[in-house]
């Protein structure tokens, strides 16, 4: 049945039992409003800071557990959110409300009661309206195509081999002639491998980042010992000999709840998107920690730039040399929202800094 409900395109956004906020942990702003319409262009960031001193407590105040997390329960434009000031946390129904939606049975002794909410049902397609994390439009050109590469799929993929009459470079509607095993596939984006993203802390090469140039569509398949014929059926950047071809990755799932990471992470800054020096608000930057070491996606981290070993002026030798040494603090100046992740990297996007990123910086769980 339930089944059936999901193929029809409803959604049934059902909050579950909601477990008290840890208020310690979690502290909303001494300006926070008693309510918040949603509206068209809302992210659960925005709506966060508007209640939160973290936008990452998100979490906290719902009392949402890991598998919610992952799969959050859709919040539409036209909702209202409800700050239950007395329980300290948000709610989709008033508080004190009476009904299917009120506070009362099952609550322990001493404890807040327990707040249950009933379906909501949804005839759009599935969170085909919902409220976002982060701002989509910021995120998207990285959601489409491949950001790196490791050394089997460049091995196994195929490549340009020749370009009509001799051509150096290619643009969209022009031909490209490709070697290699398609698999069946027709459509395939062009990458180039960029440079190599090495972790700053142990110098070892986590990952090859790969430069996108736009994506191609087979023509004519090519007959054994003979090249396949492909159109350019958009180009972001020229593509020429040498350029490889694999197929377009599935779009990750962008909607999780901003959240701090399960474990204590300790992250650096591999790179900045790009390849400049620096970065701002809403540029992107890469991690050296991936799936492997726990990230997922809507990860929160607190940016810090590291601190450096200085010597102490006053314990110096005679001739001015040597002296105690002392590390100086890491300093907080930024946070982080990771929405892509690889094996052994992960792409952020820079939410707030008050000093410009750059390479070797350290992305920390929040405090």
């Amino acid at each position: 049945k339930n089944s059936s409900i999901v193929g029809a395109g409803l959604v049934w956004a059902l909050l579950a039992t909601v477990a008290p906020a840890r208020a310690a942990d979690c502290q909303f702003l001494p300006n926070a409003p008693d309510q918040h319409q949603v509206v068209r262009g809302d992210t659960l960031w925005d709506i966060s800071g508007k209640f939160l001193e973290h936008p990452w407590c998100w979490p906290q105040v719902w009392g949402l557990n890991k598998e919610e997390i992952k799969n959050p329960h859709w919040i539409y434009p036209g909702q209202v959110i409800y700050f239950d000031r007395e329980h300290k946390r948000l709610s989709l129904t008033p508080p004190g409300a009476g009904g299917a939606g009120s506070a009362g049975a099952g609550a322990a002794p001493g404890e807040p009661p327990v707040l249950r909410l009933t379906p909501q049902i949804r005839t759009e397609g599935l969170g085909k309206d919902a409220v976002k994390s982060i701002a989509s439009n910021l995120i998207e050109p990285f959601l489409t195509h491949q950001m790196v590469v490791d050394e089997k799929d460049m091995a196994g993929a195929p490549r340009i081999v020749a370009t009509p009459e001799g051509r150096y470079f290619v643009g969209k509607g022009d031909k490209i002639y490709v070697k290699g095993e398609l698999k069946g596939g027709t459509s395939f984006q062009v990458f180039r491998p960029s440079k190599a993203l090495v972790d700053p802390a142990t110098g070892r090469q986590l990952a090859q980042e790969a430069f996108y140039l736009g994506t191609v569509s087979l023509q004519r398949a090519g007959k054994k010992g003979e090249a396949h014929i492909f159109g350019v059926a958009s180009s972001k950047e020229e593509m020429g000999v040498g350029d490889l071809l694999l197929p377009a990755p599935p779009t990750p799932l962008i909607n999780y709840v901003p959240h701090p990471p399960e474990l204590r992470m300790d992250a650096r800054i591999v790179s900045v998107y790009g390849g400049v020096s620096y970065a701002g608000q809403n540029q992107v930057v890469a991690l050296n920690r991936g799936s492997v070491d726990g990230i997922d996606i809507g990860t929160v981290l607190e940016l810090y730039h590291f601190g450096k070993t200085v010597t102490d002026p006053a314990h110096k030798g005679l001739l001015g040399f040597g002296g105690e040494k002392i590390k100086l603090p890491d300093e907080q100046y930024g946070t982080l929202f990771v929405f892509r992740v690889f094996k052994n990297v992960s792409y952020a996007l820079i939410m707030q800094v008050t000093e410009p990123v750059q390479v070797g910086d350290v992305a920390k769980s929040p405090e």
